[in-house]
């Protein structure tokens, strides 16, 4: 129950980190893309939403470490989405994932 909990703060903490740091990431995300105040974003179940799906991705990557297919094709996919259907810039891609490392590294 502790370490869901732990990890709940986590990748809540860190997308909220990124948003906060990093506004204009948010005009790819129509669920809160209109919300200015930290407290707001802070509270929000889209961005926790958001947030758990990508824990879980890297939860299965990181669980398939053995599997390089699999974790090819989780990471595949979810760079594809996010660069075609949702023509996301690249740069964000890099900043998340030290937004990431260093909140969860903390």
């Amino acid at each position: 129950m502790l370490n869901y909990f732990l990890a709940e703060v986590l990748r809540h903490k860190s997308s909220f980190r990124f948003f906060v740091n990093f506004p204009s990431a948010k005009q790819y995300f129509s669920q809160f893309q209109h919300m200015e105040d930290p407290e707001e974003m802070e509270k929000s179940s889209q961005l926790r939403k958001h947030a758990r799906r990508i824990m879980n991705a890297i939860n299965t990557v990181v669980e398939n470490l053995h599997d390089p297919e699999k974790v090819s094709s989780v990471l595949g996919l979810v760079g594809k989405a996010h660069a075609l259907k949702y023509k996301v810039e690249p740069m964000y891609f890099k900043t998340c994932f030290n937004i990431y490392i260093k909140t969860n590294h903390n």
